[in-house]
């Protein structure tokens, strides 16, 4: 019996694990009902609260990894490094062995972790030549209430999955509970929609059948949302009152009372002055707080609506951080026009980077943008543009009626782009998750994005 607890952990495959007792019992050893045979330790893992750095689809999600279920799964986003699955194993203990069966879509390198805390986490093991089949590391020697495995490097062009993650060992009875991480207010009325799309409405008119703001209002309409976000230039060209009264309020605006907008630069075009026209149009909609930029809260998401025009302003950006400062959510979104990555005409905005840097510190989810005409979505990024799996979610949504732009460089971590076919986002989230759609006005999903757990 292997008992030197000095030696490193051990990677047991399950072809290992067959010569070995083959071994056992080429060598005649036999283990005797004598009781001086130790006891394996228990499985903690199995039924515990599971949570994901990200998600494949609704339905490959973290609890598939930890239900006994070995024709079940956990899979990650498709083509992003790095991705983690996280188990809560409900109090502190002494974790001896944790075991990995993994489907097609292996980790190359990855980390085996575990932490008091869910913040500061400590390796118990480490993988850089994986090749999937049955990970059992054995002999391990950690304290802690969570235990993830942190994916590194994929073995496939895909993500990571895991049919089943079985983590062993011993509640501590000796430590007090460690306190869990920070918890946010309860979740108060679970999941909803939201439609959300930004350059909408040319100076046309369902007259011309070339006119898509009124085919693109009617699909938004379809779906029915909770509220409608516009990630700005909501009318061209200059976004005057009187075109916004002649063109956007004949499609849009029919559900203009349950539309929370924000200005791009052609509302800053207006002669009237900037953003007059926008400011009559939706009055108290677009300035419920007084300013072109405001938040509001629905289930267990904080939504910042942001005036990228101003982004040098020091009162919207010292807003921005007290804002932030303040909120109990579990989940943040951000929308506004300027995108900080685009692979369209427009190209990537540095005017946005600070607030990114804001946002990434605040590990705020999800950002919404417009000014170019596509839709695109992106990886977990942060900032300086690094794949990362705290990052933030970029989607340009910039498909609502203005003639459409095409692709000219396609930026790192773009995972789709589509330009052409006019559309709406479609956005589902829950208390915990958000995913999405890109639904044509044909009501044909043209995209589908992966379901995203919040930080």
């Amino acid at each position: 019996m292997h008992l030197n607890t000095s030696a490193p952990p051990r990677r047991t495959t399950t072809l290992s694990l067959l010569l070995a007792a083959v071994l056992l019992v080429t060598g005649g050893l036999v283990l005797a009902a004598t009781g001086r045979a130790a006891a394996a330790d228990p499985l903690l893992s199995r039924g515990k609260p599971a949570t994901s750095s990200s998600d494949e689809d609704a339905t490959l999600t973290p609890a598939k990894a930890f239900d006994g279920d070995s024709s079940t799964r956990w899979a990650s986003a498709e083509g992003s490094d790095p991705q983690w699955l996280r188990v809560d194993l409900g109090a502190p203990s002494s974790v001896s062995r944790v075991r990995l069966n993994w489907e097609a879509a292996y980790g190359k390198a990855y980390r085996v972790e575990i932490s008091a805390d869910g913040a500061t986490w400590t390796a118990l093991a480490t993988e850089t030549a994986g090749n999937g089949g049955t990970d059992d590391w054995t002999g391990l020697a950690g304290k802690g209430r969570y235990v993830r495995v942190y994916g590194t490097a994929r073995g496939t062009s895909y993500g990571y999955s895991l049919y089943e993650v079985e983590v062993y060992g011993t509640p501590d009875s000796t430590t007090p509970p460690t306190t869990p991480p920070p918890t946010t207010t309860p979740p108060t009325t679970g999941a909803f929609t939201v439609v959300a799309a930004g350059d909408i409405a040319a100076q046309c008119t369902a007259s011309s059948s070339s006119c898509a703001h009124p085919k693109t209002a009617a699909q938004a309409q379809r779906i029915n949302p909770k509220f409608y976000l516009t990630m700005g230039d909501n009318q061209y060209d200059d976004a005057r009152l009187s075109d916004y009264r002649n063109y956007y309020d004949k499609t849009w605006g029919a559900f203009k009372a349950k539309t929370r907008p924000v200005p791009g630069n052609h509302e800053t075009y207006d002669p009237a002055g900037p953003l007059a026209g926008y400011k009559s149009y939706f009055g108290a909609i677009a300035y419920p707080q007084g300013k072109p930029y405001y938040s509001y809260d629905e289930g267990n998401w904080h939504f910042l609506a942001l005036d990228s025009n101003s982004f040098d302003d020091p009162a919207q950006i010292q807003w921005l951080k007290d804002d932030l400062a303040r909120t109990t959510k579990g989940c943040v979104a951000a929308y506004f026009h300027h995108p900080l990555y685009s692979s369209g005409g427009h190209g990537n905005d540095p005017v946005s980077k600070p607030v990114w840097q804001i946002l990434y510190a605040a590990k705020a989810d999800l950002v919404l943008n417009g000014h170019d005409h596509h839709y695109e979505r992106f990886a977990p990024q942060d900032p300086a543009g690094r794949a990362t799996a705290d990052g933030i979610v970029e989607i340009v949504g910039g498909m609502g009626g203005a003639e459409p732009y095409p692709i000219e460089t396609v930026q790192p971590n773009s995972q789709k782009r589509i330009s052409g076919p006019y559309g709406v986002l479609k956005l589902d989230f829950t208390d915990t998750t958000y995913t999405w759609q890109y639904v044509g006005t044909d009501g044909q999903v043209k995209d589908t994005g992966p379901t995203y757990t919040c930080h």
